[in-house]
């Protein structure tokens, strides 16, 4: 293998990859990463078995071939590298790889490609095409509700699902739930499920743009997120997701229409009195106002009111988490958000349109 490229092409390729090196892994072989060049390009991949990404950069190939090179080592290198310089790459006898910019000379010991996992092929698999700036808006509405206890694996990440021309992303961690969706240009013709794993969620999230699209391919236990230049691969979580539509309240007359901005910035300064001890604010609402106040007697007071449209007869008091609160009202856009309240044991509820939903349970309020 022997090619030439631009230093920040081969930055950008090694960033968009450098997230699926195994970091702790017996095998000594996922620690590297793959190069491959062909046809005026360099192929990198990466994997650490339940994630791997792979970008294509452009080269000029002076001799194709493959090799496999210490992801940490040689990231290290290429950032190194002096500005203003080409790097050309050459694989020597023994695996030994020159990487050369400038007056700039390393040396590096590889492994042969033979000895790196090869990633399953997705070509015969039905695939959903959706717009990246859909996709980054559903994943932004919900990968924060996700479970971070892991004795509850099957919580550990987004639930999928696509129905003739709909898609639908669900996250929940037993005491919110968020659930977004969107319309696909076309219908396909099997339903699709997957719960697709955090670290998946989050380099899906790193690729996406406003504008372009992505492909989306499900396999039994993999799915596959295909860019115009890259893509990532992860295996699924096995198990059941539980019926979400069972915990999601009907419509409540009382609903309390608020400024998203002033509703999230009261509920941030009311938090910092907030601890381990003593999570819940109180939100004291009233036909025009809203009262959002924390007390903790060792600590101190906060206390804001805002201006409100409650559509309730009775005055309320009830007590939320107020992480739970602003993870979604900073994931918004709206100018005006419509939170549905019930009564102080029942999840309140904001709702946009028919397109998202979440449901957050209320939390017990000192006596």
């Amino acid at each position: 293998m022997e090619i030439r490229v631009s230093k920040e092409d081969l930055v950008n390729g090694i960033q968009t990859v450098q997230n699926a090196v195994s970091q702790k892994s017996s095998l000594p072989i996922l620690s590297n990463v793959l190069l491959e060049s062909e046809k005026g390009t360099l192929k990198l991949t990466a994997t650490d078995l339940d994630i791997g990404i792979c970008s294509t950069i452009p080269v000029e190939v002076l001799q194709e071939g493959a090799i496999t090179v210490p992801a940490r080592k040689f990231f290290d290198i290429v950032k190194a590298l002096p500005e203003g310089n080409d790097v050309e790459l050459s694989m020597k006898k023994n695996n030994f790889v020159t990487i050369k910019s400038g007056k700039a000379n390393f040396k590096i010991i590889g492994l042969p490609k033979e000895e790196f996992p090869q990633l399953p092929l997705f070509e015969d698999k039905e695939s959903v095409t959706v717009a990246q700036g859909v996709l980054k808006n559903i994943l932004n509405l919900t990968d924060f509700a996700i479970s971070r206890d892991d004795t509850r694996y099957v919580l550990n990440g987004i639930l999928m699902a696509v129905k003739g021309d709909k898609l639908s992303v669900v996250a929940t961690d037993g005491r919110r739930l968020a659930i977004a969706s969107s319309t696909l240009p076309e219908k396909i013709l099997t339903d699709r499920k997957a719960i697709i794993p955090t670290k998946a969620v989050q380099e899906v999230k790193r690729m996406l743009q406003d504008e372009g699209e992505v492909q989306v391919k499900f396999s039994e236990n993999q799915v596959l997120f295909s860019f115009s230049d890259s893509f990532i691969l992860s295996r699924l979580i096995e198990g059941e997701y539980p019926n979400y539509n069972k915990v999601i309240p009907e419509r409540s007359s009382k609903e309390i229409k608020v400024s998203r901005d002033e509703f999230l910035s009261a509920t941030r300064r009311a938090n910092i009195f907030t601890d381990q001890d003593s999570m819940a604010i109180k939100l004291s609402v009233k036909k025009t106002r809203m009262m959002i106040s924390k007390n903790t007697p060792y600590l101190g007071e906060a206390k804001e009111e805002i201006p409100v449209v409650y559509t309730g007869n009775d005055e309320l008091e009830i007590g939320f988490n107020p992480r739970y609160l602003i993870d979604v009202l900073k994931s918004l856009d709206d100018e005006e958000v419509t939170f549905e309240v019930k009564d102080p044991g029942k999840p309140g509820v904001f709702r946009r349109g028919e397109d998202y939903i979440y449901v957050v349970l209320p939390m017990q309020l000192a006596g």
